[in-house]
């Protein structure tokens, strides 16, 4: 497993490459690339509409949710994401990428 640093970067699997279902509190993502479907929680889904078609770092990514989301403190916030970015890339949502 890759170890994400401030110079990773991750970019979301294209839109029209999953679909998207809201169920009540949680929200289906089938993968049609690999035929699974994920059932996930907030903030998945935000994130991934956050992250668009752009490859994005952590903190970016925390830029844009701040503006729809309280997130806590700066340090609070870049852990969770982190941490939700690290398993979207284990469940192959997301790629990850080196800036260097």
């Amino acid at each position: 497993m890759a170890v994400a640093n401030s110079e990773t970067l991750y970019l979301a699997e294209p839109a029209d490459a999953r679909i998207v279902e809201p169920l009540d509190m949680m929200t289906l993502i089938y993968q049609r690339r690999s035929g699974i479907t994920h059932l996930v929680g907030e903030p998945v889904p935000q994130m991934l509409e956050a992250m668009g078609s752009d490859a994005v770092s952590v903190a970016m990514l925390a830029s844009r949710l701040a503006a729809s989301f309280e997130l806590g403190g700066q340090d609070d916030a870049v852990a969770l994401i982190t941490e939700r970015l690290e398993e979207l890339a284990e469940l192959g949502l997301v790629e990850r990428s080196s800036n260097a």
